[in-house]
């Protein structure tokens, strides 16, 4: 029997908590809150598809088009652990955003910001929530043009775990004062919380703002997945790195760990496909009246 020193298997077993931890960790953090029924996803999906049928859209949508960004930093103290974010941090997320979307077209204009004092909002907001009906209604501006952002810290209640969820398109007919993208405050550029604190979180929160579902919508293999035709199916979302994951060896492709619809650390993340990208365009001039880029 070989017996390892007590010394060495505390350290030993201390290592190996600690990446069991990290990686537990990271499923536990890198959770989306944006989702969708099947029964939801059917219908809007089929009515989606009757706009695409008519393919004047796509002679509407060349060049670029500048949309407005309301940063709404919700703050428990003005110290960076109570969530009150600096201005160049703001601007920081506003490069990293511009600089993921620079081959869709889209380009974010930074217009104001906002900052308020509420610990309920900071701690408990979560989808659906009353902390999040009375944060939105109190604090959203624009329309279905314009990206509201909120940064809170998702410390308690239903929204422990949460690194951000968005409304997507077709929700804002239904429920306008909702519209917009809320994140986890430390997940914004130079944030505590790596490996998720390059701003991804946002740039991934937006594509659902945008129309985009997870490239492991479905959570198996075959079928529609995400309704792009050029994303690789994955059957789970990737955390980490995972170089030559494939979750679905009988389809092609390995799984899509680069794109920003992943769960991917934020490093690791870089890319959109080009049917993302028109399905974008097809979204926002169906549902948020952009048209004319």
């Amino acid at each position: 029997m070989l017996l390892i020193p007590f010394a060495a298997a505390a350290l030993l077993f201390g290592t190996l908590s600690g990446a069991i931890e990290s990686q537990t960790l990271a499923k536990d953090f890198r959770r989306c809150g944006t989702l969708i029924s099947q029964s939801k996803l059917d219908d809007v999906e089929r009515k989606f598809n009757d706009f695409r049928l008519d393919s004047s859209f796509e002679a509407k949508l060349a060049g670029s088009i500048h949309i407005d960004v309301h940063f709404h930093i919700v703050y428990e103290n003005t110290t960076l652990e109570g969530g009150y974010i600096p201005d160049q941090q703001i601007k920081d997320q506003m490069d990293v955003l511009n600089a993921d979307y620079g081959l869709t077209g889209l380009r974010w204009r930074h217009t104001n910001t906002t900052r308020t004092k509420n610990r309920e909002w900071f701690d408990r907001v979560a989808q659906h929530n009353e902390h999040e009906n009375n944060m939105k209604l109190a604090l959203k501006t624009g329309d279905a043009t314009t990206l509201n952002v909120y940064s809170v810290g998702f410390r308690a209640g239903e929204g422990i775990g949460l690194l951000g969820f968005s409304t997507f398109p077709w929700d804002y007919n239904n429920n306008s004062s909702m519209d917009g993208v809320v994140v986890l405050y430390s997940s914004l550029p130079r944030g505590t919380l790596a490996p998720y604190n390059k701003g991804r979180k946002l740039t991934h929160e937006v594509g659902h703002w945008l129309g985009l579902y997870h490239t492991f919508q479905g959570g198996g293999c075959g079928g529609n997945g995400d309704f792009v035709s050029d994303t690789p199916t994955e059957s789970s979302p990737a955390y980490g790195c995972p170089t030559k994951r494939d979750s679905c060896p009988d389809d092609p492709g390995l799984d899509p760990i680069h794109n920003f619809m992943d769960y991917s650390e934020d490093a690791c993340m870089r890319e959109f496909t080009k049917g993302q990208i028109s399905r974008i365009k097809a979204q926002i001039s169906a549902y948020r009246g952009l048209r004319k880029y």
